[in-house]
Protein backbone atom coordinates (compact mmCIF):
# COMPACT_ATOMS: atom_id res chain seq x y z
CA UNK A 1 0.00 0.00 0.00
CA UNK A 2 1.50 3.49 -1.14
CA UNK A 3 0.16 5.96 1.54
CA UNK A 4 2.02 8.95 -0.06
CA UNK A 5 0.57 11.30 -2.16
CA UNK A 6 1.03 12.37 -5.86
CA UNK A 7 3.20 15.27 -6.31
CA UNK A 8 0.60 17.94 -7.71
CA UNK A 9 -1.19 16.83 -4.66
CA UNK A 10 1.44 17.53 -2.29
CA UNK A 11 2.44 21.04 -3.76
CA UNK A 12 -1.07 22.22 -3.99
CA UNK A 13 -1.01 21.14 -0.33
CA UNK A 14 2.12 23.05 0.18
CA UNK A 15 -0.18 25.95 -1.09
CA UNK A 16 -2.89 25.81 0.36
CA UNK A 17 -0.96 25.12 3.72
CA UNK A 18 0.69 28.63 3.15
CA UNK A 19 -2.47 30.31 2.20
CA UNK A 20 -4.31 29.87 5.04
CA UNK A 21 -1.86 30.61 7.53
CA UNK A 22 -0.52 33.74 5.34
CA UNK A 23 -4.09 34.53 5.05
CA UNK A 24 -7.05 32.94 5.91
CA UNK A 25 -6.62 32.92 9.68
CA UNK A 26 -5.59 36.31 10.33
CA UNK A 27 -8.81 37.27 8.50
CA UNK A 28 -11.19 35.63 11.03
CA UNK A 29 -11.64 37.76 12.62
CA UNK A 30 -11.70 40.85 10.44
CA UNK A 31 -14.99 38.62 8.87
CA UNK A 32 -16.41 38.28 12.33
CA UNK A 33 -16.19 42.03 12.43
CA UNK A 34 -17.38 42.98 9.42
CA UNK A 35 -20.15 40.56 9.48
CA UNK A 36 -21.55 42.24 12.52
CA UNK A 37 -20.78 45.60 11.67
CA UNK A 38 -22.82 45.40 8.18
CA UNK A 39 -26.04 46.45 7.86
CA UNK A 40 -27.12 42.88 6.03
CA UNK A 41 -26.00 39.63 8.54
CA UNK A 42 -25.56 37.82 5.14
CA UNK A 43 -24.12 40.06 2.85
CA UNK A 44 -20.50 38.91 1.92
CA UNK A 45 -18.03 40.82 4.26
CA UNK A 46 -15.09 42.82 2.07
CA UNK A 47 -12.49 40.76 3.33
CA UNK A 48 -14.13 37.42 2.08
CA UNK A 49 -14.13 39.05 -1.06
CA UNK A 50 -10.29 40.17 -1.32
CA UNK A 51 -9.47 36.38 0.15
CA UNK A 52 -11.22 35.01 -2.84
CA UNK A 53 -9.35 36.92 -5.54
CA UNK A 54 -6.26 36.40 -4.26
CA UNK A 55 -6.98 32.62 -3.88
CA UNK A 56 -8.10 32.71 -7.50
CA UNK A 57 -5.25 34.38 -8.58
CA UNK A 58 -3.29 31.70 -7.12
CA UNK A 59 -4.98 28.72 -8.56
CA UNK A 60 -6.44 27.57 -5.30
CA UNK A 61 -10.21 27.85 -6.75
CA UNK A 62 -12.87 24.95 -7.57
CA UNK A 63 -10.40 22.16 -6.65
CA UNK A 64 -13.58 20.37 -5.98
CA UNK A 65 -14.57 20.12 -9.27
CA UNK A 66 -13.21 17.01 -11.53
CA UNK A 67 -15.51 17.16 -14.27
CA UNK A 68 -15.45 18.69 -18.04
CA UNK A 69 -12.77 21.59 -18.19
CA UNK A 70 -14.43 23.24 -15.51
CA UNK A 71 -12.23 22.61 -12.68
CA UNK A 72 -8.76 21.12 -11.04
CA UNK A 73 -9.28 17.75 -12.74
CA UNK A 74 -8.07 16.34 -9.10
CA UNK A 75 -8.83 13.18 -8.04
CA UNK A 76 -10.99 12.40 -4.46
CA UNK A 77 -7.67 11.34 -3.29
CA UNK A 78 -5.65 14.03 -4.22
CA UNK A 79 -8.33 16.72 -3.09
CA UNK A 80 -9.63 15.00 0.18
CA UNK A 81 -6.40 16.78 2.13
CA UNK A 82 -6.95 20.15 0.33
CA UNK A 83 -10.74 19.69 2.21
CA UNK A 84 -8.93 19.39 5.36
CA UNK A 85 -6.52 21.94 5.10
CA UNK A 86 -9.63 24.78 4.02
CA UNK A 87 -11.57 22.96 6.87
CA UNK A 88 -9.22 24.38 9.55
CA UNK A 89 -11.34 27.16 9.52
CA UNK A 90 -15.03 27.87 9.45
CA UNK A 91 -14.15 30.53 6.14
CA UNK A 92 -11.78 28.14 5.01
CA UNK A 93 -14.32 26.35 1.84
CA UNK A 94 -15.89 29.58 0.49
CA UNK A 95 -12.34 31.26 0.31
CA UNK A 96 -11.61 28.78 -2.39
CA UNK A 97 -14.82 28.56 -3.95
CA UNK A 98 -15.03 25.07 -2.35
CA UNK A 99 -18.05 25.47 0.14
CA UNK A 100 -21.62 24.11 0.29
CA UNK A 101 -24.32 24.17 -0.92
CA UNK A 102 -22.29 25.41 -3.92
CA UNK A 103 -20.15 22.51 -4.40
CA UNK A 104 -22.64 19.53 -5.03
CA UNK A 105 -24.80 21.87 -7.16
CA UNK A 106 -22.09 21.95 -9.63
CA UNK A 107 -21.36 18.99 -9.88
CA UNK A 108 -24.96 18.41 -10.65
CA UNK A 109 -24.98 20.71 -12.82
CA UNK A 110 -21.78 19.70 -15.08
CA UNK A 111 -22.93 15.81 -14.64
CA UNK A 112 -26.83 16.42 -15.69
CA UNK A 113 -27.49 19.72 -16.49
CA UNK A 114 -28.22 21.06 -20.31
CA UNK A 115 -26.11 22.83 -22.33
CA UNK A 116 -28.03 25.49 -21.73
CA UNK A 117 -28.23 25.35 -18.10
CA UNK A 118 -25.08 24.94 -17.26
CA UNK A 119 -24.17 28.62 -19.17
CA UNK A 120 -26.62 30.38 -17.26
CA UNK A 121 -25.92 28.77 -14.05
CA UNK A 122 -22.62 26.38 -14.00
CA UNK A 123 -20.77 29.17 -15.31
CA UNK A 124 -21.56 31.99 -12.74
CA UNK A 125 -21.20 29.86 -10.37
CA UNK A 126 -17.65 28.64 -10.86
CA UNK A 127 -16.58 32.41 -11.15
CA UNK A 128 -18.41 32.81 -7.68
CA UNK A 129 -20.70 36.33 -9.02
CA UNK A 130 -23.79 34.03 -7.74
CA UNK A 131 -24.32 31.38 -5.08
CA UNK A 132 -26.66 28.84 -4.79
CA UNK A 133 -29.20 26.86 -2.74
CA UNK A 134 -30.53 23.34 -2.11
CA UNK A 135 -33.98 22.77 -1.04
CA UNK A 136 -34.67 18.97 -0.31
CA UNK A 137 -35.68 18.85 3.76
CA UNK A 138 -38.99 19.37 4.44
CA UNK A 139 -40.32 20.82 8.50
CA UNK A 140 -43.17 17.98 8.27
CA UNK A 141 -41.66 14.93 7.48
CA UNK A 142 -38.61 12.88 8.34
CA UNK A 143 -36.52 14.23 5.17
CA UNK A 144 -33.94 11.18 5.81
CA UNK A 145 -36.29 9.30 3.98
CA UNK A 146 -36.57 10.91 0.18
CA UNK A 147 -39.53 9.23 -0.25
CA UNK A 148 -41.54 11.12 2.55
CA UNK A 149 -41.02 14.35 0.77
CA UNK A 150 -44.61 16.12 -0.32
CA UNK A 151 -43.12 19.08 -1.92
CA UNK A 152 -45.37 18.92 -5.52
CA UNK A 153 -43.94 19.46 -9.21
CA UNK A 154 -46.96 19.73 -11.33
CA UNK A 155 -46.85 20.01 -14.73
CA UNK A 156 -49.03 22.40 -16.08
CA UNK A 157 -48.30 23.21 -20.31
CA UNK A 158 -44.85 24.51 -20.43
CA UNK A 159 -44.48 24.91 -16.93
CA UNK A 160 -44.00 23.23 -13.31
CA UNK A 161 -45.78 24.35 -10.87
CA UNK A 162 -43.98 23.50 -7.51
CA UNK A 163 -46.61 23.93 -4.13
CA UNK A 164 -44.49 22.61 -0.61
CA UNK A 165 -42.70 23.99 2.08
CA UNK A 166 -38.74 23.38 2.73
CA UNK A 167 -36.49 24.38 5.32
CA UNK A 168 -33.26 24.90 6.76
CA UNK A 169 -32.52 25.78 2.94
CA UNK A 170 -28.54 26.78 3.58
CA UNK A 171 -27.62 29.90 1.34
CA UNK A 172 -31.21 31.00 0.38
CA UNK A 173 -30.37 34.09 2.36
CA UNK A 174 -27.47 35.13 0.97
CA UNK A 175 -28.05 38.39 -0.97
CA UNK A 176 -25.87 36.64 -3.94
CA UNK A 177 -28.21 33.65 -4.16
CA UNK A 178 -29.84 33.21 -7.54
CA UNK A 179 -30.20 29.61 -7.57
CA UNK A 180 -32.37 27.06 -6.11
CA UNK A 181 -32.13 23.53 -6.91
CA UNK A 182 -35.41 22.34 -5.27
CA UNK A 183 -36.36 18.19 -5.33
CA UNK A 184 -39.83 17.36 -5.12
CA UNK A 185 -42.79 14.90 -6.71
CA UNK A 186 -43.78 14.75 -9.97
CA UNK A 187 -45.50 11.52 -10.06
CA UNK A 188 -46.59 10.05 -6.94
CA UNK A 189 -47.69 6.86 -8.53
CA UNK A 190 -44.47 6.02 -9.93
CA UNK A 191 -42.22 3.40 -8.87
CA UNK A 192 -41.13 4.45 -5.41
CA UNK A 193 -37.62 5.76 -6.58
CA UNK A 194 -39.01 7.36 -9.77
CA UNK A 195 -41.24 9.79 -8.15
CA UNK A 196 -39.03 12.27 -6.88
CA UNK A 197 -37.41 15.14 -9.80
CA UNK A 198 -35.12 18.52 -9.19
CA UNK A 199 -36.22 21.48 -10.41
CA UNK A 200 -34.08 24.43 -11.16
CA UNK A 201 -36.00 27.97 -9.40
CA UNK A 202 -34.47 31.05 -10.26
CA UNK A 203 -34.79 32.66 -6.51
CA UNK A 204 -36.82 35.95 -7.82
CA UNK A 205 -39.44 33.67 -9.01
CA UNK A 206 -42.71 34.82 -7.65
CA UNK A 207 -44.06 33.10 -4.57
CA UNK A 208 -41.04 32.05 -2.99
CA UNK A 209 -41.46 33.33 0.42
CA UNK A 210 -38.81 33.27 3.43
CA UNK A 211 -40.80 32.31 6.61
CA UNK A 212 -37.53 32.89 9.07
CA UNK A 213 -34.17 32.21 9.57
CA UNK A 214 -33.82 29.30 11.31
CA UNK A 215 -30.44 28.51 13.34
CA UNK A 216 -27.87 26.20 14.70
CA UNK A 217 -27.51 25.73 18.18
CA UNK A 218 -28.22 29.38 18.55
CA UNK A 219 -25.51 30.30 15.77
CA UNK A 220 -26.88 31.98 12.65
CA UNK A 221 -25.10 31.66 9.66
CA UNK A 222 -24.17 33.80 6.87
CA UNK A 223 -25.66 32.27 3.97
CA UNK A 224 -28.52 31.55 6.62
CA UNK A 225 -31.14 28.09 6.61
CA UNK A 226 -34.05 29.43 5.47
CA UNK A 227 -37.48 27.94 6.17
CA UNK A 228 -39.07 28.53 2.99
CA UNK A 229 -42.71 28.48 1.74
CA UNK A 230 -42.95 27.61 -2.40
CA UNK A 231 -46.92 28.27 -3.41
CA UNK A 232 -47.68 28.04 -6.71
CA UNK A 233 -43.92 28.93 -8.44
CA UNK A 234 -43.86 28.72 -12.03
CA UNK A 235 -40.77 27.42 -13.72
CA UNK A 236 -40.28 26.91 -17.65
CA UNK A 237 -40.46 22.93 -18.49
CA UNK A 238 -36.72 23.17 -19.50
CA UNK A 239 -35.61 23.83 -15.98
CA UNK A 240 -36.09 20.27 -15.29
CA UNK A 241 -32.87 18.76 -14.33
CA UNK A 242 -31.48 15.22 -15.52
CA UNK A 243 -35.36 14.63 -16.34
CA UNK A 244 -38.42 13.45 -14.70
CA UNK A 245 -38.10 10.54 -12.14
CA UNK A 246 -34.08 11.30 -11.96
CA UNK A 247 -34.52 13.01 -8.64
CA UNK A 248 -33.53 10.30 -6.34
CA UNK A 249 -30.79 9.22 -8.63
CA UNK A 250 -29.20 12.42 -8.71
CA UNK A 251 -29.39 13.14 -5.24
CA UNK A 252 -27.62 9.77 -4.95
CA UNK A 253 -24.86 11.12 -7.02
CA UNK A 254 -24.80 14.45 -5.28
CA UNK A 255 -23.70 12.86 -2.28
CA UNK A 256 -21.20 10.68 -2.59
CA UNK A 257 -18.80 13.25 -2.91
CA UNK A 258 -20.01 15.64 -0.88
CA UNK A 259 -20.12 13.34 2.15
CA UNK A 260 -16.20 12.97 1.40
CA UNK A 261 -16.10 16.58 1.63
CA UNK A 262 -17.92 16.76 5.09
CA UNK A 263 -15.42 14.00 6.66
CA UNK A 264 -12.98 15.81 5.67
CA UNK A 265 -13.61 19.50 6.28
CA UNK A 266 -14.47 17.55 9.60
CA UNK A 267 -11.19 16.29 10.12
CA UNK A 268 -10.33 20.07 9.91
CA UNK A 269 -12.33 20.89 12.51
CA UNK A 270 -10.32 17.88 14.83
CA UNK A 271 -6.77 18.91 14.12
CA UNK A 272 -7.64 22.45 14.68
CA UNK A 273 -9.68 21.72 18.06
CA UNK A 274 -6.87 19.60 19.15
CA UNK A 275 -4.01 22.07 18.35
CA UNK A 276 -6.25 24.63 20.39
CA UNK A 277 -6.32 21.85 22.97
CA UNK A 278 -2.62 21.92 23.02
CA UNK A 279 -1.38 25.51 23.39
CA UNK A 280 -4.15 26.09 26.55
CA UNK A 281 -2.96 23.20 28.45
CA UNK A 282 0.70 23.85 27.83
CA UNK A 283 0.15 27.64 28.75
CA UNK A 284 -2.05 27.08 31.80
CA UNK A 285 -0.93 26.36 35.01
CA UNK A 286 -3.17 24.76 38.19
CA UNK A 287 -2.92 22.52 41.31
CA UNK A 288 1.24 22.67 40.95
CA UNK A 289 1.88 22.67 37.53
CA UNK A 290 1.16 22.89 34.12
CA UNK A 291 -2.05 21.48 32.64
CA UNK A 292 -0.12 19.03 30.01
CA UNK A 293 1.17 17.73 32.91
CA UNK A 294 -2.13 16.18 34.24
CA UNK A 295 -2.49 12.39 33.21
CA UNK A 296 -6.09 12.80 31.97
CA UNK A 297 -5.32 15.87 29.68
CA UNK A 298 -2.58 13.52 28.40
CA UNK A 299 -5.05 11.33 27.71
CA UNK A 300 -7.14 12.96 25.88
CA UNK A 301 -4.56 14.62 23.42
CA UNK A 302 -3.41 10.87 23.25
CA UNK A 303 -6.73 9.63 22.29
CA UNK A 304 -7.41 12.50 20.13
CA UNK A 305 -4.49 11.83 17.92
CA UNK A 306 -5.23 8.49 17.41
CA UNK A 307 -8.91 8.70 16.27
CA UNK A 308 -8.32 11.48 13.57
CA UNK A 309 -5.27 9.37 11.59
CA UNK A 310 -7.42 6.37 12.33
CA UNK A 311 -10.27 8.19 10.93
CA UNK A 312 -8.17 10.06 8.08
CA UNK A 313 -7.24 6.82 6.62
CA UNK A 314 -10.81 5.48 6.40
CA UNK A 315 -12.07 8.77 4.64
CA UNK A 316 -8.45 8.48 2.41
CA UNK A 317 -9.36 4.90 1.55
CA UNK A 318 -13.41 5.68 0.52
CA UNK A 319 -12.07 8.51 -1.72
CA UNK A 320 -9.94 6.18 -3.42
CA UNK A 321 -11.97 3.53 -3.78
CA UNK A 322 -14.72 6.20 -5.28
CA UNK A 323 -11.88 6.82 -7.63
CA UNK A 324 -11.43 3.47 -8.81
CA UNK A 325 -14.56 1.37 -8.39
CA UNK A 326 -17.00 4.19 -8.27
CA UNK A 327 -19.83 5.95 -6.06
CA UNK A 328 -21.57 3.05 -5.86
CA UNK A 329 -19.05 0.39 -4.68
CA UNK A 330 -17.62 2.51 -2.21
CA UNK A 331 -21.39 3.31 -0.62
CA UNK A 332 -20.38 1.24 2.71
CA UNK A 333 -17.03 3.43 3.49
CA UNK A 334 -18.98 6.75 2.12
CA UNK A 335 -21.32 5.89 4.54
CA UNK A 336 -19.15 5.12 7.13
CA UNK A 337 -16.96 8.10 7.13
CA UNK A 338 -20.08 10.25 7.31
CA UNK A 339 -20.43 9.19 11.13
CA UNK A 340 -17.09 8.78 12.35
CA UNK A 341 -15.62 11.48 10.97
CA UNK A 342 -18.12 13.66 12.58
CA UNK A 343 -18.12 11.75 15.70
CA UNK A 344 -14.40 11.80 16.07
CA UNK A 345 -14.75 15.84 15.43
CA UNK A 346 -17.26 16.22 18.10
CA UNK A 347 -15.46 14.23 20.58
CA UNK A 348 -12.28 15.49 20.11
CA UNK A 349 -13.77 19.17 19.86
CA UNK A 350 -15.79 18.63 23.33
CA UNK A 351 -12.42 17.59 24.83
CA UNK A 352 -10.70 21.15 24.09
CA UNK A 353 -13.53 22.83 25.23
CA UNK A 354 -13.24 20.65 28.41
CA UNK A 355 -9.41 22.11 28.73
CA UNK A 356 -10.46 25.55 27.73
CA UNK A 357 -13.20 25.45 30.76
CA UNK A 358 -15.41 28.65 30.96
CA UNK A 359 -13.48 30.07 27.48
CA UNK A 360 -14.72 27.42 25.83
CA UNK A 361 -18.06 28.14 26.41
CA UNK A 362 -17.54 31.50 25.56
CA UNK A 363 -16.99 33.22 21.77
CA UNK A 364 -13.42 34.04 22.64
CA UNK A 365 -12.43 31.07 20.61
CA UNK A 366 -14.05 29.14 17.43
CA UNK A 367 -14.75 26.05 19.96
CA UNK A 368 -18.35 26.76 20.76
CA UNK A 369 -18.86 27.10 16.77
CA UNK A 370 -17.12 24.34 16.40
CA UNK A 371 -19.29 22.44 18.48
CA UNK A 372 -22.29 23.18 17.17
CA UNK A 373 -21.48 23.14 13.91
CA UNK A 374 -20.05 19.21 14.18
CA UNK A 375 -23.15 18.36 16.40
CA UNK A 376 -25.48 19.35 13.82
CA UNK A 377 -23.74 18.23 11.10
CA UNK A 378 -24.49 14.64 13.05
CA UNK A 379 -28.11 15.58 11.44
CA UNK A 380 -27.41 17.50 8.21
CA UNK A 381 -26.83 15.59 5.05
CA UNK A 382 -28.43 12.42 6.37
CA UNK A 383 -28.37 11.16 10.15
CA UNK A 384 -25.87 8.76 11.86
CA UNK A 385 -28.76 6.37 12.05
CA UNK A 386 -28.93 6.57 8.25
CA UNK A 387 -25.85 5.92 7.50
CA UNK A 388 -25.29 2.85 10.17
CA UNK A 389 -28.46 1.14 8.68
CA UNK A 390 -26.39 1.34 5.05
CA UNK A 391 -23.28 0.05 6.41
CA UNK A 392 -25.41 -2.73 8.52
CA UNK A 393 -27.02 -3.51 5.41
CA UNK A 394 -24.07 -4.36 3.57
CA UNK A 395 -22.60 -6.13 6.50
CA UNK A 396 -25.27 -8.39 6.53
CA UNK A 397 -26.24 -9.18 2.93
CA UNK A 398 -23.68 -12.11 2.38
CA UNK A 399 -25.44 -13.97 5.56
CA UNK A 400 -28.82 -13.80 4.41
CA UNK A 401 -30.16 -17.58 3.73
CA UNK A 402 -31.15 -17.69 0.07
CA UNK A 403 -34.33 -19.78 -0.41
CA UNK A 404 -35.85 -21.97 -3.27
CA UNK A 405 -39.21 -19.41 -4.28
CA UNK A 406 -41.14 -22.89 -5.33
CA UNK A 407 -40.14 -24.46 -1.99
CA UNK A 408 -39.63 -22.30 0.22
CA UNK A 409 -36.14 -24.10 1.61
CA UNK A 410 -32.94 -22.76 2.35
Amino acid sequence: MDFGYSPRASELQDRMRSFMDEHVFPAEAVYDRQLAEGDDPHALPPVMAELKEKARAEGLWNLFMAHGDWGAGLSNLEYAPLMELAGRSIIGPEVFNCSAPDTGNMELLALYGTPEQRERWLRPLLDAEIRSCFAMTEPEVASSDARNIRTRITRDGDTYVVNGRKWYTSGILDPDCRLIILMGKTDPEAPTYRQQSMLLVPRNTPGITILRDLPMFGYSDRLGHGDVLFENVRVPVANILGGEGQGFALAQGRLGPGRMHYAMRAIGFAERALRLMCERVTERTAFGGPLADQGVVREWIARSRIEIEQVRLLVLKSAWLMDTVGNAAARMEVAAIKVAALEVAHKVVDRAVQAHGAAGVSDDTVLGRLYAITRALRIADGPDEVHLRTVARQELAPYKKKTDPTTGAA
